[in-house]
């Protein structure tokens, strides 16, 4: 098990949640992905989960995540309007 930081949570901010004005959400591969971690670590706003979940809740879709992936098993794909 991987050893985690002690890092914050996003929390409802006055506006509510703040992943409703993105453009790109990210989708992760199950196959590819060897449970690294990198893509939480790098999340500017700790919307990837211990278990690797994407909080669509809070991802603003800035695709950090799919960069830093040494996998590339996560891809960004455009959201459906």
């Amino acid at each position: 098990m991987r050893q985690r930081l002690a890092l914050s949570s996003p929390v409802p901010g006055a506006c509510g949640k703040t992943g409703s004005w993105r453009v790109f959400r990210p989708v992760v591969d199950k196959e590819k992905c060897n449970q690294c971690g990198l893509c939480a670590m790098y999340c500017p706003d700790q919307a990837i989960s211990d278990e690797l979940e994407v909080d669509l809740g809070f991802c603003k879709g800035c695709g950090i995540c799919a960069n830093e992936c040494p996998k590339k098993a996560i891809e960004m794909v455009r959201e459906e309007k």
